[in-house]
């Protein structure tokens, strides 16, 4: 049996644009790799491509070899002969793989007369991999010799960018295969889940699916309008772009097509015109010029203008009902894992939360009486609610509001500001930097309700650790250089005094600051991070001081803080080149603490802050004054300093509790006193 270590060559199959993309991750992660199509002109393209892709990144600091290095890893081969036929080339790739993975159009009898050839030239125990969307699995494994060796592997577009693989099983799908494609996805830097059932659509295109749909049919019927779904999805629920949006960004003829595939194969979906109607107009959205919305040119995106007015004007339990029914069924058939579904729609489809979070929140008795008013309303059948929701609702497992849904909850108290909110779980307390549509983006009025926060925070005895997070798809992008056109140097100067004292409050708030790090966290993103006590980033986390390129430096403590984590040198490439750094160099260099798997970073950095919470709050604060205070002083300073603040936490109620609850063999309960 292969392990991920005997894994040496891959051969992808198919250089369009998933194709190409694969090869280049499969470079990357350090495999010889076979890239073939069916001519050199289209091979040509996809190494211009690919290296295209490679420089970006290295202009980065997310390659860390050079261009040429993995470049070099690429062999070219053509798959097919003049006569139509599969090449002896492709036979020889096949035959040197311990992995082939497939990205050709996505048409069956091509697919398996592909598999049936590789099948007949790789080694017994080679993996043949299936980047299909749509594509039954099982189906495509019928023409392999061995079906137990094909695995679905589905990237998302584009793969070098996009963290989500599914891993799908067919029927004959085996464990091992399973295992080691998940081993290999993670190589490759990727988060897979597991689709235990070759079901149409997998998870992300048949939630997706249930979603377009959905505003698709309220749109047809008249309870909604384009642009109140679309602000509604993007401002209330805080997804990516709108539904409609999205549709003609990713092309109509893409989802109409997709849907079609999935629907013949048992796939039930509402009726609703709109989609079609623009497929057979031609108008498939940027890619043509027009689709819902209008756009400048063709191949030009220009992102509509939502109207915060509008959001809210669709209620949003009804377009998530049935997506949320979609999921419970996926979870109850035991198709996939409530992690792995919440992990698919936040990875693969960039949303804030995952279904099973949404759900808590709106409440699982409000989705389920939508569920029935759609279903008397309209006659769906795809409305009737699942029967896991169902017993929820009958056991008083409604989420959030009842502490318990598809997740546990304690009680929170929670207070909405312009651009952040204040989550208090006590002993813990949240803030979000709320401005998604703008990656967080810090402006003045950010500041200031962080400075007031931060000041009421540490003024509430219950509050023991405070946690600073972003929504959305970032922690923070930076300062929100709109917010300052017709700007003095003067002005500019005040704001960057204000924002330093927010992150020396933060640095020396009498209470530890944890920085959950997710997505983009740039330049006074960046130092807001550097600010807390202690950094946690997921995988896909992205930090960076690149105010170089747009011509000035970092001005809320970034050139102070980066330099005592990394020293002068490294900070000063850092800060001169303006490179992003992935969470994973991050740690090496010591900017983060710890990187935890994407899609685990609240309830990481919920653990930490409880464990944090257990300890005397005044050693807390006398250890991080102890540690920054003295980091600046003299040795000989520091050691009196720490000597001083020593002392003084014996005469502490504390440490009498530490000192009887070790001697009693019993947990302390400490009260800062």
């Amino acid at each position: 049996m292969v392990k991920l270590e005997d894994i040496k060559t891959v051969t992808v199959v198919g250089a369009g644009t998933m194709g190409h993309g694969i090869a280049e991750l499969a470079a990357m992660a350090g495999y010889k790799v076979y890239m073939a199509d069916i001519n050199m002109d289209i091979l040509r393209s996809a190494l211009e491509r690919i290296r295209w892709s490679l420089g970006k990144l290295s202009e980065r600091g997310f390659l860390r070899e050079s261009v040429e290095s993995v470049m070099s890893r690429i062999t070219p081969i053509v798959s097919v002969t003049a006569e139509g036929a599969f090449s002896e080339d492709l036979a020889r790739a096949v035959s040197e793989s311990q992995v082939v993975v497939e990205a050709v159009p996505e048409k069956l009898d091509l697919k398996q007369s592909l598999f049936a050839f590789a099948s007949q030239h790789a080694a017994e125990d080679s993996i043949l991999a299936t980047n299909t969307s749509s594509l039954p699995i099982t189906e495509i494994a019928r023409a392999a010799r061995r079906p137990e060796r094909v695995v679905g592997m589905h990237f998302f577009n584009p793969p070098v960018l996009m963290p989500l693989v599914e891993v799908i099983r067919g029927e004959a799908t085996s464990d091992e295969t399973v295992k080691l494609t998940l081993e290999l996805a993670r190589k490759m830097g990727k988060t897979p889940i597991v689709v235990n059932k070759d079901v149409p659509g997998f998870i992300v295109n048949r939630l997706l699916g249930r979603l377009m749909n959905m505003a698709c049919f309220l749109v047809d019927k008249g309870a909604a309008t384009i642009e109140e779904v679309d602000s509604t999805v993007f401002y209330t629920l805080g997804l990516p772009m709108g539904v409609f949006e999205l549709a003609d960004y990713s092309g109509i003829d893409v989802f109409y097509l997709v849907t079609k595939a999935m629907t013949d194969r048992g796939f039930q979906v509402v009726p609703c015109t709109l989609f079609e109607e623009k497929f057979k107009a031609g108008k498939y959205g940027v890619k043509s010029g027009e689709g819902f919305y209008k756009y400048p040119e063709a191949g030009k995106f220009v992102k509509p203008s939502h109207k915060r007015e509008l959001a809210g004007k669709v209620d949003p339990a009804m377009l998530l009902a049935v997506p949320l029914n979609e999921a419970a069924y996926l979870l109850r058939t035991g198709i996939a894992s409530k992690e792995d579904i919440d992990i698919a729609v936040k990875l693969g489809l960039g949303w804030p939360k995952g279904i099973f979070e949404f759900a808590d929140e709106l409440g699982l008795d409000k989705l389920v009486s939508t569920l029935e008013k759609l279903k008397a309303e309209y006659g769906l059948a795809i409305a009737e609610p699942d029967p896991l929701l169902r017993s929820m609702v009958a056991e008083g497992k409604l989420g959030r509001k009842s502490g318990e849904g598809f997740y546990k909850y304690v009680a929170v108290e929670e207070t909405v500001k312009e651009t952040i909110i204040v989550r208090k779980e006590k002993p813990i307390a949240w803030i979000v930097l709320n401005r998604p549509e703008r990656l967080n983006a810090i402006n003045p009025k950010m500041i200031e309700e962080l400075d007031n926060t931060l000041e009421d925070l540490e003024a509430d005895p219950e509050v023991r650790v405070v946690i600073i997070k972003g929504s959305g798809r970032a922690f923070s992008a930076g300062a929100d250089v709109t917010a300052f056109t017709g700007a003095t140097p003067i002005d500019i100067a005040r704001f960057s005094r204000k924002f330093q004292q927010l992150t020396l409050k933060m640095q020396y708030l009498a209470k530890p600051v944890i920085a959950a790090i997710h997505g983009y966290a740039l330049g006074g993103g960046s130092e807001i991070a550097l600010s807390a006590d202690i950094r946690i980033a997921s995988e896909d986390a992205i930090i960076g001081q690149p105010e170089i390129n747009l011509g000035f430096i970092p001005g809320a403590g970034g050139t102070q803080r980066l330099v005592r984590l990394v020293g002068p040198a490294k900070a000063k490439e850092i800060i001169m080149t303006g490179d992003f750094i992935p969470a994973s160099e991050a740690y090496k260099m010591g900017i983060v603490n710890r990187v935890v798997k994407t899609g685990t970073l609240d309830e990481e950095a919920r653990s930490l802050a409880m464990k944090l919470a257990e300890k005397p709050p005044l050693a807390l604060m006398m250890a991080k004054y102890a540690i920054d205070m003295g980091y600046e002083a003299s040795l000989a300073s520091g050691l009196t300093l720490e000597s001083s603040l020593f002392s003084l936490l014996f005469t502490t109620e504390d440490v009498i509790e530490g000192v009887s609850a070790f001697l009693e063999k019993r947990r302390p309960k400490f009260k800062g006193r």
